[in-house]
């Protein structure tokens, strides 16, 4: 039997909020017991679904939890050494060297699979096999478990930020239409929680911007 660690995200969209990305580490052997608690992709079941089944494994499986704030984030994408999958990769490493793996098999954020790959590789301190893959959450039930442990720890920070600010501003992603008005509104007073270097915060503020010009 293998130790097999499995590697997700949540949260590479949205304007508002953390990325949070986790590690879960089982013997290869106890992916029938994922099976059992109803493990799959977090995209393929319902709020309440995940919620059960989170309940489950953050007790039942070892994992690491990495929660990647705005500030963090907008840092990546104004290096010129680093972008968000590099980001991304940065953290998984970390994980697999917390986890100590045998074989880590992780969701690509890249197009490049080789490349993303080949770059966590560099990262990583023990003989470990990586293997990365689209769609790893769907294929991998210890992914798949994964992807539970970060959606659902996503959504609990994007609850504790509307509790804090006492405001309903939706899902947290540009397309929503609440998120959306929300960051025309607020951009400036909330900057805390805001990816300032997403293309919709810019544009909000572009919007602003052209406003008060026009009130001259």
């Amino acid at each position: 039997m293998v130790l097999l660690c499995g590697i997700d995200e949540a949260g590479r969209g949205p304007v508002i909020g953390p990325l949070v990305i986790c590690g879960v580490l089982i013997d290869s052997k106890e992916e029938k017991t994922l099976a059992e608690i109803g493990v799959k992709d977090s995209k393929l079941l319902t709020p309440e679904k995940r919620a059960e089944i989170y309940d489950v494994l953050k007790d039942k499986v070892k994992h690491k939890l990495v929660i990647i704030n705005p500030d963090e984030i907008d840092s990546a994408l104004q290096s010129k050494e680093i972008n968000l999958n590099w980001l991304e990769a940065i953290k998984s490493a970390e994980i697999i060297n917390f986890l100590k793996p045998e074989r880590a098999i992780l969701d690509c954020p890249s197009n490049n699979i080789n490349a993303y790959t080949n770059y966590v590789k560099k990262l990583v301190n023990e003989d470990v096999e990586i293997i990365a893959e689209h769609k790893a959450d769907y294929n991998h039930l210890v992914v798949g478990a994964a992807s539970i442990l970060a959606k659902v720890t996503r959504d609990m920070e994007i609850e504790k930020i509307k509790k804090k600010i006492n405001v309903d501003f939706g899902s947290g992603y540009p397309s929503d239409p609440l998120t959306h008005d929300f960051l025309i509104k607020n951009y400036k007073k909330y900057q805390d929680i805001f990816r300032k270097e997403w293309a919709s915060y810019k544009e909000a503020a572009d919007i602003k911007k052209q406003k008060s010009l026009a009130d001259y």
